[in-house]
């Protein structure tokens, strides 16, 4: 047995673990293998096991995998990956994530979103999207402040673009905080989808991407439709050496 075929069982179980402890099923929750960094070979050994969606961070990093990875995208129905941008995307990058990407979580202008429109409705695509919502104090975080006026603005515009899909939304919990606090970032976003669910009944807000490797359980336990999971599948990380 593989490392990888061993960190996935035990992946497995603690999310069944987290889902029977929150009075939840197992389908409930998608897993997002986060493969940035990794070489496309650990993510054909994933696929191979079943995994069926992966997040990037980088447009340049994922353009230089997806040729090598294109025969695994171009699959039967139940074959194929998805691979899904979950990095800060710079409006200048749209056009090639758009191009590169089945879907971006990490919508967090009014003007990325057009970027994003636009470009894909050159390519005839209707392109699936997340806002990021940031919910913690750190400089580090980026996202959409959700009390912002660009919240409510991205909000108002979505429904006229025409060639994206809004689907729900996606945030990242501080770091090495107590848990209530890691709680309370998880069940705000929970409440922020609600509250413009209810505001906005033409856009979607099915998906709720938060936890990673070190709190997937509390994220579960919270809502969370999606968790990005990377270290705790693929093992610790290189760090990125390239230009971005």
């Amino acid at each position: 047995m593989t490392v990888l075929r061993e960190n996935l069982e035990r992946l497995e179980e603690a999310i069944g673990r987290s889902c029977r402890a929150a009075g939840r099923v197992r389908g409930e929750v998608e897993l997002m293998a986060v493969s940035k960094t990794y070489p496309t070979a650990t993510m054909a050994e994933a696929a191979g096991l079943g995994l069926r969606l992966f997040g990037e961070s980088r447009v340049q990093e994922f353009g230089a995998k997806a040729v090598e990875l294109a025969g695994l995208r171009r699959g039967g129905a139940g074959d194929t990956i998805r691979v899904h941008l979950i990095g800060h995307l710079q409006t200048n990058k749209a056009a090639r994530a758009a191009e590169l990407f089945d879907a971006i979580d990490s919508v967090d202008s009014v003007r990325l979103a057009e970027k994003l429109n636009e470009a894909a409705g050159k390519l005839g695509k209707r392109l699936p999207v997340l806002i990021e919502v940031k919910l913690s104090p750190e400089e580090t975080k980026v996202g959409l402040e959700p009390e912002s006026a660009e919240a409510g603005e991205l909000l108002e515009r979505l429904a006229g673009l025409e060639h994206l899909e809004m689907q729900g939304l996606m945030t990242i919990a501080p770091w090495g905080v107590a848990e209530d606090i890691m709680r309370a970032c998880f069940r705000s976003l929970r409440g922020w989808r609600d509250r413009w669910a209810a505001a906005h009944p033409k856009l979607g807000f099915d998906v709720l991407s938060m936890g990673m490797s070190g709190d997937f359980a509390l994220a579960i336990e919270e809502g969370a439709t999606r968790i990005r999971v990377g270290t705790a599948l693929f093992g610790k990380r290189a760090p990125w050496t390239g230009p971005e």
